[in-house]
Parts: structure tokens; C-alpha cells; sequence
């Protein structure tokens, strides 16, 4: 799929960024972490930072993968309450915690960068009880998740894929035509997003 890319990021964004998703995830020092993205993604240093600035903490896997069974395990023994997982790996936890019954309650499961189908988040709510779901989309140059998606449990959305929601922070998420003109409500056209983090996200790349 080609070379990896570096994208520099300021730190003010950056930090407005943290402070908005906080915010967002309604997340404080009672926080308590499974940060399950890896740490080589952009996203995966979200679930890290975010957490810790808050006062809160996070549980570090001591293996590169778990299996579904040993994340829903370590979930219980650590009482975490917010987990943030890759959405085709969030399918299997769920799969396995629809047969075993032992996923244990959360305040938050955090997801993104694949497309999620209604059957597939319906399994999610029904199997991995929690009080609140957040679907997050977005490119490194725009820092991190520029847009997520937060809804309770067995909502229903319409289309092939679950929505990317709203722009966090300081952002502008716009929907224009070919001639770059806004896209009424309903019409199909190409994603631009704007602002600050963006703007400060590639004024470092050569």
C-alpha cells in the first residue's frame, strides 16, 4: 500500500485537539483506558494522551494482540470503562461476547477508520453493553479524528455504513460539488475539512 508518511503536527492544535475530544468523550480522572490501537497510528496516541491529561490512566496489553476472550478479561480485572478498539477487531470482541455472555459494562467503546454496517453495530450494541458508542473518522493531516460520531447504544442510521458525525474542535467539515460549490442536503459530493489543526497540521510538510 506504498511508504509510510510523517505528517508534523504543532503542539497548540494538537493540545486543543486533546482538550475538545476529552470533552467529547466526557472523559476525567475516573477514566480508565484499554487503549487497543496501536500505537503506530495516529489515533492510537490519541487513546493514550487524552486519558492521561485528564488525570485519568490506561491498561497497557502485555502482548501484541489478545485474543477477544483476554480483552474482555483484562477489561474486568482492570475496571476499565472506556476501550478504544479497531472496528474489525471490535466485530470479533463481539462475536465472542455474544456466545460467552462476558463482556463486562463500559461507559464508552471508541472505534474508527473502517466502514461499520448496521448489522455489524447492532452486534455491538447488543453484545458489548455500554453506555455510549463513538464511531471516529479522519486523516493524520488533520490531526488525529477530526470527526466522530456519538450515539447510544442500538441506534439506527440510514445507508451502508454507520456516519462519521461531526467535526471536533476548532474544524470545518464542508461538502462541496465538482465546481466546489455546497452540496444541498442529501446530495452526494466530496468531504473538505478545514481549520485550525488542518491549516497547522501541513504548514510543516515539504
Amino acid at each position: 500500500t506504498g511508504l509510510p508518511k510523517g505528517v508534523a503536527v504543532e503542539h497548540g492544535p494538537l493540545t486543543h485537539h486533546c482538550q475538545s475530544t476529552a470533552r467529547i468523550y466526557e472523559m476525567s480522572e475516573e477514566s480508565r483506558e484499554l487503549p487497543f490501537l496501536p500505537f503506530s497510528s495516529d489515533g492510537g496516541h490519541e487513546r493514550w494522551m487524552v486519558p492521561l491529561m485528564v488525570g485519568g490512566s490506561i491498561i497497557l496489553p502485555d502482548q501484541a494482540l489478545w485474543t477477544p476472550e483476554e480483552t474482555l478479561a483484562a477489561m474486568r480485572a482492570h475496571d476499565a470503562n472506556n476501550a478504544s478498539i479497531p472496528t474489525t477487531y471490535m466485530q470479533q470482541l463481539a462475536e465472542w461476547a455474544d456466545i460467552s455472555g462476558e463482556a463486562p459494562p463500559l461507559r464508552l467503546y471508541s472505534f474508527g477508520g473502517e466502514g461499520l454496517s448496521q448489522t455489524t453495530f447492532s452486534l455491538l450494541t447488543r453484545s458489548l453493553p455500554a453506555k455510549w458508542l463513538i464511531n471516529g473518522y479522519g486523516p493524520t493531516e488533520t490531526i488525529m479524528t477530526p470527526m466522530v460520531w456519538k450515539v447510544r447504544p442500538g441506534t439506527q442510521f440510514e445507508g451502508t455504513y454507520a456516519p462519521i458525525g461531526r467535526a471536533v474542535g476548532r474544524r470545518r467539515v464542508y461538502v462541496l460539488d465538482p465546481d466546489m460549490n455546497p452540496c444541498p442536503i442529501g446530495v452526494t459530493g466530496e468531504l473538505y475539512l478545514g481549520g485550525e489543526a488542518l491549516r497547522a497540521a501541513m504548514s510543516d510538510v515539504p
